[in-house]
């Protein structure tokens, strides 16, 4: 029997390297202009212009003088540590940037961003020796307030003349990989895969000679993950007609999840389509017919109030703007092995696409 023929991916391996590079570069809160750059280079063949806002939000423009505006957004923050005290041993405390999990950070390598450039350090613990002969029954666990840095000094000074200082950020150290099956892990997944995947949306319609009819803003964002802040400042800025937000969730299908709480969804089963009040319903049943007569697979999901992402910023900005989340199934959210599938950033990639290419200005959006 022949053996089937696997379907060209639509995404290239020139395309797959600048992800490498993208997710193993530093982009932390308040500090993504590094970050943004690398996306910037990688998009601008595929735009007309760029504009940038004070805080680091950057935009790739398709036929920028088209009155009819459509954004699609990823954020390009990802989790990271603050430094916050140095004690008299050369040890570095620290408080959260963002919602960077506690109980991974035993042992950990990362990067200290300081003004001499980057430091290694890593997150020490108590061996279990040490650990398991203290009389309390109770094992320490990992708190924010016991977690410290270790970069080999051993005194305040030894620490400063590294370049650290307070307010210094800290990122865990570069893990892009492949597993079996089509897998990537990877830092920092949350979100800028999404940032991967909307500019390989711009290079489709580029290759593809496809002429829109609106004027297309490739979005990415910063700061989402403190509040969705940069898009709250964008969207008052572009006022789109309609925006597509691009994020990932969780994949459900992992142990410690409940399915009866998360819904259910996983991995290389196609993007994530969300209900909530948020998104707008006239919207979502475009996307949801585009996917369907394009044989593009995708589940279903629902929010109670706010998706957590910056689709809210969007929908609720200026005189309200019709907005819709497409989201990639991930595992291991806000770990160092985020988890997604090849199949997924694919078949996102081709939804934003074929909804952008179903999308006029004269698409009736109204409930009325």
């Amino acid at each position: 029997m022949a053996k089937a023929i696997k379907p060209k991916s639509l995404i290239t391996a020139q395309s797959y390297d600048f992800l490498r590079n993208y997710i193993n570069n530093a982009s932390p809160t308040g500090f993504e202009s590094s970050g943004q750059k690398l996306w910037m280079n990688y998009l601008r063949p595929y735009v007309d212009e760029f504009f940038t806002d004070p805080y680091g939000t950057a935009v790739g423009v398709i036929n920028p003088a088209a009155p009819f505006k459509v954004v699609i957004e990823a954020h390009a923050d990802e989790i990271s540590w603050f430094v916050n005290y140095i004690s008299a041993e050369g040890l570095i405390y620290l408080k959260r940037n963002g919602g960077v999990d506690h109980q991974i950070a035993p042992s950990m390598r990362v990067i200290i961003h300081g003004k001499k450039g980057v430091v290694k350090a890593v997150f020490g613990w108590p061996a279990i020796h040490t650990r398991l002969s203290n009389n309390d029954s109770k094992e320490p666990q990992p708190k924010v307030e016991n977690l410290f840095l270790d970069c080999g000094a051993r005194t305040k000074k030894e620490v400063e003349d590294l370049g650290i200082h307070i307010g210094a950020v800290a990122t865990y150290e570069d893990g892009y990989d492949e597993l079996a099956h089509d897998f990537l892990i990877g830092r920092a997944f949350d979100n800028r895969v999404g940032g991967f995947m909307i500019a390989e949306v711009a290079r489709l319609l580029k290759e593809n000679k496809k002429k829109l009819p609106f004027g297309l803003y490739i979005v990415n964002a910063v700061q989402e993950e403190i509040g969705l802040r940069g898009a709250e400042m964008i969207a008052r800025r572009i006022k789109p007609d309609v925006a597509i937000i691009t994020d990932v969730t969780h994949d459900s299908s992992t142990p410690m999840i409940s399915k009866i709480i998360e819904g259910e969804c996983v991995s290389g089963k196609g993007p994530s389509l969300c209900y909530g009040p948020a998104v707008h319903n006239k919207l979502l049943d475009l996307v949801q017919a585009t996917g369907q007569k394009n044989k593009i697979p995708f589940q279903l999901r629902t929010v109670s109030r706010s998706t957590g992402t910056d689709t809210e910023s969007f929908a609720y900005s200026n005189d309200g703007c019709p907005s819709v989340l497409i989201s990639i199934p991930l595992r291991y959210m806000h770990t160092t092995v985020e988890m997604i599938h090849k199949l997924d950033i694919e078949n996102t990639v081709k939804l934003m696409y074929e909804t952008l290419l179903t999308l006029t200005p004269k698409t009736n959006l109204s409930y009325f």
